[in-house]
C-alpha cells in the first residue's frame, strides 16, 4: 500500500461544500419564517434565529469533532448508546422532565436545555445496526434477532410519544440496513405486507392520526381542519410561482402555515424564492446524498461501508418523508427538514452524522482495521 494511502486523507470537499451550504439556507430560512413568530412571544425579531445559530455553532464543532474521531472507534460505542436512548425515551414517558408541544412528549429539559431523544435514536440504532450486521454473517432470520429486539422497544417508545413519523423513518432506514446484508429477499416480501396491515390497523384505531389521513386525502373538503396545513402549503408553493415574493415576505408565515420555521419550512422556500429556489434546495440534497453514498461505496471496510449506508439513507428517507408531506403527496408527519428545519436536537445530530460520513470519506482507500 501507498504511503498515501496508509494515513487519512482529507475529508470530501463535496460533501463537505453541500452540508455548510444547507445549513446556511436553514440559517436564513429560519430568521425569515420565524421572525414575526418569535416577535409576537418574546419582543425579538431574532429570538429563533439567533438560537438556531447557537445550536449550528454547536453542531459544528461537534462536526469537526466527528471528522477527526476514527469511524471505527464507534463500535465500541454503539452498546453504550443504546443503553443512553432507552434511559433518554423512558425518561420522556415515565419522568417529570419530558416537555409536551401540541399533545406530544418528545422532548426532556434538563439543566435548562432540551433535547429531543428519538434523534439520538436515529444514530444510536445505525451504529448499533451497523456494528452487529458486520460483525457476524448474517443469512437467516435468526442472525437478526439481535438487532430486531433491541431495535423493537426504542420504536415502540417513540411511537407512544406519539411520533410516527420517526418511527416510520427508523423503521425504513433499518430495513435499508438489513439489504445490504446476505437475508433471502423473500423476509422482505413477507415483511411488507405484514408491517402494512399493522400500520393500518394501528392508524385507523387512532382517531388523531387517522383524521391525518382523511385530511390528506381531501384536503380541500377539511381546509379547515385536518386539511388546514396541507392546503396552506400548497397555497405557498402557488404563491412563489416561478422565482417568488422574494424573502422575508411571506405571508403564509404570519400565522396561517402551521409549523412554517419546522416541519414545513420548505413550503416557505417555495414561496419566496419560487420554482427556482426549491430546484437549487433539492438539487443540494441530491448532491449531499449522492456524495453519502458514494463514500460509502469507496470504503473497504465493511462497518464503515454499512455505517455510511445506513446515515446517508436515514438522511434521504427523513428528506424525502419531508418533502413528500409539504407537497401533499403523503398524510402529514411531524418530521423536520434535515439540516434546515428549526431544532436544536435535529440539527446537531445531523451535523455529527455528516461528520461521520466525512471521516468515512477520510479512511475510504484504507483497509478493514
Amino acid at each position: 500500500m501507498s504511503a498515501r494511502k496508509s494515513k487519512p486523507q482529507k475529508p470530501d470537499f463535496v460533501l463537505l461544500f453541500v452540508a455548510g451550504f444547507i445549513v446556511a439556507v436553514g440559517l436564513i430560512m429560519v430568521l425569515s419564517s420565524s421572525s414575526l413568530f418569535a416577535f409576537q412571544h418574546n419582543d425579538n425579531y431574532y429570538h429563533l434565529f439567533y438560537k438556531q445559530l447557537q445550536w449550528a455553532i454547536v453542531g459544528l464543532i461537534a462536526m469537526c469533532a466527528a471528522i477527526i474521531f476514527p469511524y471505527n472507534k464507534w463500535k465500541k460505542l454503539s452498546g453504550i448508546g443504546i443503553i443512553i436512548t432507552l434511559i433518554l425515551l423512558l425518561l420522556v414517558e415515565y419522568s417529570d422532565f419530558a416537555v409536551t408541544v401540541k399533545g406530544s412528549a418528545r422532548w426532556l429539559e434538563i439543566a435548562g436545555f432540551t433535547i429531543q431523544p428519538s434523534e439520538i435514536a436515529k444514530l444510536s440504532l445505525i451504529l448499533f445496526f451497523a456494528y452487529t450486521l458486520t460483525r457476524y454473517q448474517v443469512k437467516r432470520f435468526r442472525d437478526i434477532i439481535l438487532p430486531l429486539t433491541v431495535m423493537a422497544p426504542i420504536l415502540y417508545l417513540i411511537y407512544k410519544q406519539p411520533d410516527l413519523g420517526t418511527t416510520i423513518v427508523i423503521l425504513l432506514t433499518c430495513g435499508v440496513m438489513l439489504l445490504m446484508t446476505e437475508l433471502s429477499i423473500g423476509y422482505f416480501l413477507t415483511a411488507i405486507p405484514v408491517l402494512g396491515f399493522s400500520g393500518y390497523y394501528l392508524i385507523k384505531g387512532n382517531e388523531y392520526q387517522w383524521n391525518r389521513i382523511l385530511g390528506w386525502l381531501y384536503p380541500w373538503e377539511y381546509a379547515t381542519s385536518h386539511g388546514y396545513q396541507i392546503v396552506n402549503a400548497e397555497m405557498a408553493f402557488g404563491t412563489g410561482g416561478l422565482f417568488g415574493i422574494g424573502i422575508g415576505r411571506s405571508t403564509e408565515s404570519y400565522g396561517y402555515l402551521p409549523e412554517s420555521y419546522t416541519d414545513t419550512i420548505f413550503a416557505v422556500i417555495g414561496e419566496e424564492f419560487g420554482f427556482f429556489g426549491t430546484s437549487v434546495t433539492l438539487a443540494c440534497f441530491i448532491i449531499l446524498i449522492a456524495r453519502g453514498y458514494y463514500i460509502s461505496r469507496q470504503c473497504a471496510d465493511p462497518f464503515g461501508r454499512l455505517l455510511g449506508f445506513g446515515i446517508t439513507s436515514l438522511l434521504g428517507i427523513q428528506i424525502a418523508v419531508n418533502l413528500c408531506v409539504v407537497t401533499g403527496l403523503t398524510p402529514v408527519t411531524g418530521i423536520t427538514l434535515p439540516l434546515i428545519s428549526y431544532g436544536g436536537s435535529s440539527l446537531v445530530i445531523t451535523m455529527v452524522q455528516i461528520g461521520i460520513l466525512l471521516n468515512i470519506s477520510r479512511y475510504k482507500g484504507m483497509p478493514k482495521t
